[in-house]
């Protein structure tokens, strides 16, 4: 298991080496806009589902590589599924903050945060990035298709306590499906339920990436700055919105010079692959974590792959997108 890959230019975080988990999607919901694909099984149990010391041993290789991480921002810790579910994690955070003063990150869908031991992983990190995409029950079974068992409410003051005993940074994901968790009284319910919480601000999302089920779409611009300003004047709180992008317009390039891009060898093929295992990318998407002379170039690296099936290209949208064969598995039936 190869469990770094990146730097890739993150939205939210800058320049954001990414520490996956697991080397096949885990988790405890079957999001219907999840970029991963669908949750052939959900678990949600704590388990050891991949080898911790395999993941130390690649940490201290990249974290003695000055020059790779003096193009770092942030080391994010995250999975193909949910992180928090490995019973790991604390360890894993304690051995990264012991390798590097990089800040380190952790996105979960902040359902395990029930779970005091999971609280107490988590206050090692400095920054995490929970979700919670309803706060109405029969919203949150539509939206996240959790696990049995898995009870909204308790969910909710699992984050609330873990809002007060942690330290850290806490920025809230919302993500929204147009005409699924995005009705005026879905809203209101979440203003009710972020109102006792401690956090620094909120992350406004919507269906950006080829999701698990077609019929997962994104919410307009319009009606998500309306929603941000709404949560805005309730809560007090700053309130970041997406890029959505429309036609013919692309997210704007964060760093790099095109001139001087480099060719791309074996390796770079092989990171940009493990990338697209992670989640799919457009090829402009590629070009800004890899500068590679733009997308037209990325296209025609990526020729050979397409056509011998490691990847396959999706639209959605007004945009088409690369990604890995193995995500699109069982997508074909419905779920």
């Amino acid at each position: 298991m190869k469990c770094i890959f990146g730097p890739v230019n993150s939205r939210r975080l800058g320049r954001s080496l990414g520490i996956d988990l697991f080397s096949s999607k885990i988790c405890n919901l079957n999001c219907i806009y999840c970029e991963v694909g669908r949750t052939a099984s959900p678990v949600g149990e704590r388990g050891d589902y991949s080898d911790i010391q395999a993941i130390a041993t690649e940490i201290d290789a990249v974290c003695a590589d000055a020059a790779r991480m003096a193009n770092i921002d942030v080391l994010t810790v995250t999975a193909k599924g949910e992180p928090t579910l490995h019973r790991g994690l604390g360890a894993i955070l304690r051995h990264i903050k012991q390798r590097t003063e990089k800040p380190v990150a952790v996105l979960t869908n902040g359902t395990t945060l029930t779970d005091p031991e999971v609280r107490r992983d988590l206050l090692v990190a400095d920054l995490v990035v929970p979700s919670l995409d309803a706060a109405r029950s029969e919203t949150f079974q539509r939206v996240d298709r959790p696990v049995a068992g898995l009870d909204l409410h308790e969910a909710i003051a699992g984050l609330t306590t873990f809002s007060h005993q942690y330290a850290g940074k806490l920025w809230l994901e919302i993500l929204l499906v147009q005409g699924v968790n995005d009705a005026p009284e879905d809203v209101e319910a979440l203003i009710a339920a972020l109102r006792p919480m401690r956090i620094d601000r909120i992350q406004l999302n919507t269906v950006v990436r080829p999701p698990a089920e077609g019929f997962a779409l994104p919410v307009s611009r319009e009606r998500l700055t309306e929603i941000a300003r709404s949560f805005e004047k309730a809560l007090g709180l700053p309130v970041d919105l997406p890029f959505v992008p429309t036609t013919g317009e692309t997210a704007p390039t964060l760093q790099g010079d095109r001139a001087n891009a480099p060719a791309a060898d074996d390796a770079v093929v092989q990171e940009i692959i493990e990338m697209l295992q992670r989640r799919p990318c457009t090829a402009a998407d590629i070009d800004r974590t890899f500068q590679l002379g733009g997308p037209d170039k990325i296209e025609q690296l990526l020729e050979p792959l397409i056509c011998s099936g490691v990847l396959q290209r999706q639209d959605h949208g007004d945009h088409r997108f690369y990604q890995h064969a193995s995500c699109l598995i069982g997508l074909a039936t419905p779920g």
